[in-house]
């Protein structure tokens, strides 16, 4: 009985300090999934529920192997992380400061992906390939940008800073700062250089098709009229 008493102290012990490190290293980050999900609780809530900072801590301590070059260990707890959370993070994969993915479940994000700061995924993003060429072959992410739930973003394309891409668009060309993606295949819709609030009313993204059939209505109507 003393025996399974101390081994349940010592693994108390571990997760306590466990957890102590992932929230003095990754406070910004826990700090950014509160800010950025309004079903977020507590701090404490955020460090141990959270599957995305799960799936980022992994990611760090994958991405610091891979750089050191013991490829199979970075994969080996990469792979374990995505069974673990439902996200599959190659630790290639270049990732900023306060990133964020909200709910989580499906995101995939490929080897030669760069995310700057501030940006936030929610669940089915894919930042994917397009071919089988090696070298830089997956998309490089701004800063302050926000994926809807189910985009896909292919290939070694850029998406400016402050930009939104609409849920289930399907992105293959760059996108200028400051626009607003929508559609398959997604067509831009510039914002007028403002940046973008990062809690977004996703019920009222500029649709630029739906601009263009309203445009068109009025200028029958006005036919009509004359």
């Amino acid at each position: 009985m003393t025996c399974i008493l101390q081994i349940l102290l010592i693994l108390a012990a571990i997760f306590i300090i466990k957890f102590t490190l992932i929230a003095i290293f990754f406070y910004q980050d826990i700090r950014a999934a509160q800010k950025k999900d309004p079903a977020a609780g507590g701090f404490l809530e955020v460090l141990l529920l959270y599957q995305g900072l799960h799936a980022l801590v992994a990611h760090r301590i994958a991405h610091f192997l891979y750089k050191l070059h013991l490829f199979f260990l970075a994969r080996l707890i990469s792979q374990v992380s995505r069974f673990m959370t439902g996200i599959e993070i190659h630790p290639g994969a270049k990732i900023g400061k306060r990133f964020f993915i909200d709910h989580g479940m499906g995101v995939v994000i490929g080897e030669t992906t760069i995310i700057g700061d501030d940006v936030l995924l929610y669940q089915g993003v894919t930042l994917g390939g397009t071919g089988l060429a090696k070298g830089k072959r997956h998309p490089t992410i701004g800063n302050n940008v926000v994926i809807g739930g189910g985009a896909k973003v292919l290939g070694n394309i850029t998406v400016g800073d402050n930009s939104y891409i609409g849920s289930n668009a399907v992105v293959i060309k760059d996108v200028p700062a400051n626009s607003t993606v929508v559609g398959v295949p997604g067509r831009i819709t510039k914002q007028d250089g403002k940046k973008i609030d990062i809690s977004l009313d996703h019920a009222h993204v500029l649709d630029p098709i739906m601009q263009s059939i309203e445009e068109l209505q009025k200028r029958i109507e006005n036919l009509e009229n004359k």
